[in-house]
């Protein structure tokens, strides 16, 4: 066997030198570590909040907890782990709890009092998207935190690094309130309504085309293949009819998941006959930029899913996971609306 490194016989060593009792401690302390990070709350949604000049990634957690990663606070306010902030200071305010690193001076204990009180004591820590583990802060004590620092500028008790940090605080500050009343207006007047509104316009807009496209061969032989055999049928080698609910089919298959109310747009884009049936095929509605690549990537997509299925409930299982429907409902086969083939 392989002699041990120099690390392991110096582990080895230590472990030796130290009383059963010792030994339980640390493997205890180890597993209650082990144990708390397995019941941290996981970030679900993660995005970069920018104010002015200022950018700070963000998270959403999975108790519904809005936060910033503590790291990114402090660079953002021109804050670095050196001196005063190489390790968690005990405060004297709230029983010896721990102080977090971005209020860790011993000059601003009377402000974090004053605006937080016991607010502070527990460093948040949640599981990242990629399952590191981070400390963050609330997001709805940002403003407080704020506060502590422009109130100890304001008494002048800063050091000169520190009064930037303070500038930077008032920048975060102003930007938060412009943003807060712009939300507060929008949801006085109703104006987020029309925001949404706006955002889907945008989308339609993006995939239904204003004129009719040509027609090109959209829909390939293998999705129809697989169709007919989660339907139980024998796909017809030697015709191109299909049964009249596969439009149906292919509407909740295809089209109700592209994108948020396109297939309602696309059904009043398409022109009908007499017989209020769709006189082209809703795919010719589509853009050619962006439209036809999403419906062709989709398609690869659908027809892999049906490849691995065995039934035609089990493949819509799959689709439901991998491409939800927005908010569209399976029209029945007996509805009196000609439903697209898409051949």
């Amino acid at each position: 066997m392989n002699k041990a490194s120099g690390k392991k016989m110096g582990g080895i060593a230590r472990a030796k030198s130290l009383t059963p009792e010792a030994r339980k401690e640390i493997a205890s302390n180890a597993a209650k570590v082990r144990w708390s990070n397995e019941e941290l709350p996981v970030a679900e949604f993660a995005g970069e909040l920018k104010l002015g000049d200022l950018t700070f990634p963000c998270a959403v957690l999975s108790d519904g907890t809005r936060v910033l990663t503590e790291t990114d606070f402090m660079t953002g306010l021109g804050m670095y782990r050196s001196g005063a902030l190489s390790v968690r200071r005990e405060s004297s305010a709230d029983g010896g709890a721990q102080m977090p690193l971005y209020l860790a001076f011993k000059n601003l204990l009377p402000y974090v009092v004053k605006h937080l009180g016991d607010v502070h004591v527990r460093p948040l820590k949640y599981k990242t998207l990629t399952g590191g583990i981070a400390h963050g802060i609330q997001a709805s004590i940002i403003p407080k935190i704020c506060s502590i620092w422009l109130d100890a500028r304001k008494e002048n008790v800063l050091g000169s690094r520190q009064k930037l940090v303070a500038d930077r605080a008032e920048m975060l500050l102003r930007g938060l309130a412009e943003v807060g009343i712009i939300a507060l207006v929008d949801e006085a007047t109703g104006y987020q309504k029309e925001r949404a509104k706006d955002a889907l316009a945008k989308i339609l807009e993006a995939f239904v085309a204003k004129e009719l496209q040509p027609w090109v061969h959209t829909f390939p032989s293998e999705y129809y293949e697989n169709l007919f055999r989660l339907r139980g049928l024998i796909f017809p080698r030697d015709s191109i009819k299909k049964p009249m609910y596969f439009g149906h089919l292919t509407n909740n298959i295809v089209y109700a998941r592209l994108a948020p109310k396109v297939l309602e747009q696309l059904k009043r884009e398409t022109p009908r006959d007499d017989k209020g049936r769709h006189k082209h095929q809703l795919h010719r509605k589509l853009t050619a930029d962006i439209g036809h690549p999403k419906l062709r990537e989709h398609l690869v997509s659908s027809i892999t899913l049906m490849k691995i299925s065995d039934t035609y409930e089990q493949f819509e299982r799959l689709l439901d996971r991998v491409h939800p429907k927005y908010n569209e409902t399976m029209a029945l086969p007996f509805n009196d609306v000609e439903p697209d083939t898409g051949i």
